[in-house]
This record gives C-alpha cells, sequence and structure tokens, in this order.
C-alpha cells in the first residue's frame, strides 16, 4: 500500500493534491504542534475539510504532546486511520480503544531510536505499526537503513500470528530504497517528495507500488 504523504504537496492546493494521487490506498497527513517535535503542520480543521474532498483513506501521523487527548477527534472527523507516538502518550492502550470505537483503525508509531521489544505486547491493541525511517518532524530526510530490523522483528510477529497489523515505514521512502524496506517486511509506504515532487505523482504512485510488490515477492 502505497500513502503519499501531503506534507510535501502544495498546501495552498491539498484538494488537488489528493486528485492528483488518486491511486494511492491512504492519504498520509503529518499533524505536528511544534511541541513533540519542532515543527508546525495542520491539525483538525484541514483533517476535516480534506475528508469531504477526497475518497481516498486518510492516515493521519499524530507528531503531538498527549495525544491520548486529541486522537478520538481525528477519527471522529473522519480519518481511516490514526497514529501516535508512543514516546508522547500516556496510556497507549486506553487511547487506541478510543480510536477504534470512534470508528478508525488505531495506530503506533516509534522514533527511529525508540526500540520495538518493550511494546510487542501492547500491539496487540493496533492496527497499524509505523516505523519511522527519520526522524520525525520535517519531510525531505535521508532513510535510516538501521531502522529495518525493527520492521523485520514485526513481520516475524505477524508470520507467527501474535500480531495483526499493518507494518508502515514513513521518511526517505523513494525509488531507491521502498526495495529494502519491503524486503524487511513492510506494507504500507510513505512517500512524500518521491511522488509530489514527480512531474506525474499519480505515475510516480504506480511505480513505488510495482517496485514494493516485486521485492515482497522474494522475501
Amino acid at each position: 500500500m502505497i500513502a503519499p504523504s501531503i506534507l510535501s504537496a502544495d498546501f495552498a492546493r491539498l484538494a488537488d493534491a489528493a486528485e492528483s494521487v488518486g491511486t494511492a490506498d491512504w492519504l498520509h497527513v503529518d499533524v505536528m504542534d511544534n511541541h513533540f517535535v519542532p515543527n508546525l503542520t495542520l491539525g483538525l480543521p484541514v483533517v476535516t475539510s480534506l475528508h469531504r474532498a477526497t475518497g481516498i483513506p486518510l492516515d493521519c501521523h499524530l507528531m503531538i504532546d498527549d495525544p491520548d487527548r486529541w486522537a478520538p477527534g481525528y477519527a471522529e472527523a473522519g480519518a481511516s486511520n490514526v497514529t501516535f507516538h508512543v514516546e508522547a502518550a500516556a496510556d497507549a492502550v486506553q487511547t487506541a480503544r478510543a480510536i477504534r470505537a470512534a470508528g478508525a483503525l488505531a495506530g503506533l508509531s516509534v522514533k527511529p531510536g525508540t526500540p520495538l521489544d518493550p511494546y510487542l505486547e501492547v500491539l496487540r491493541e493496533f492496527d497499524t505499526l509505523l516505523v519511522m525511517t527519520v526522524e520525525p518532524g520535517f519531510g525531505g530526510q535521508a532513510f535510516l537503513p538501521d531502522v529495518l530490523p525493527k520492521v523485520r522483528l514485526a513481520r516475524e510477529h505477524v508470520r507467527a500470528g501474535h500480531l495483526r497489523l499493518f507494518v508502515e515505514v514513513d521518511g526517505g521512502i523513494a525509488p531507491d530504497t521502498i526495495e529494502a524496506a519491503a524486503e524487511a517486511g513492510a506494507d504500507v509506504f510513505v512517500a512524500g517528495s518521491a511522488v509530489f515532487g514527480a512531474d506525474d505523482p499519480g505515475r510516480a504512485v504506480e511505480a513505488l507500488r510495482t517496485q514494493a510488490r516485486a521485492a515482497m515477492t522474494v522475501q
């Protein structure tokens, strides 16, 4: 699944950006509060408007403080998947349950330096694991291959039946990195500049999907 990140799109033309990637599986929406990460992007009103403007499921990635308070509201606004950071959550399980009760999938994200092992049991409450392949906060960063062992670990637990969730990667995903992420076990790929920086974003989505599928068949 390919999830283009609108962080790399023209914020004055978000509806047009969504239309340009109409075959995408999810539309990734980075919500930043200038507290949890040193950047400020967009929030709930924009997500509400985007939900009205596109039929692509919205994949909201909350890089914010106090997600326990704010995350369920994004599900209520129409997001299909709401992901928050374990580093910011006071009660990740309760927040996941609140997101699900509001009608969305619940996702848990980990920064590059956060180990996955302590959260394997908690992940039973989630539908998505988002492994950050860059430090969260800004688009256009270089992919960090050192985090791929976390992707492999998650995929091993999914294959063993211990977990049932999407394994998503976000950061530096492009034609020269997506195959490594797919081979490691990712099945959802967030791509920003590789899509919206292309002459034809829709064609870029399809090309990335083709690469990922080919790499997944050799796992």
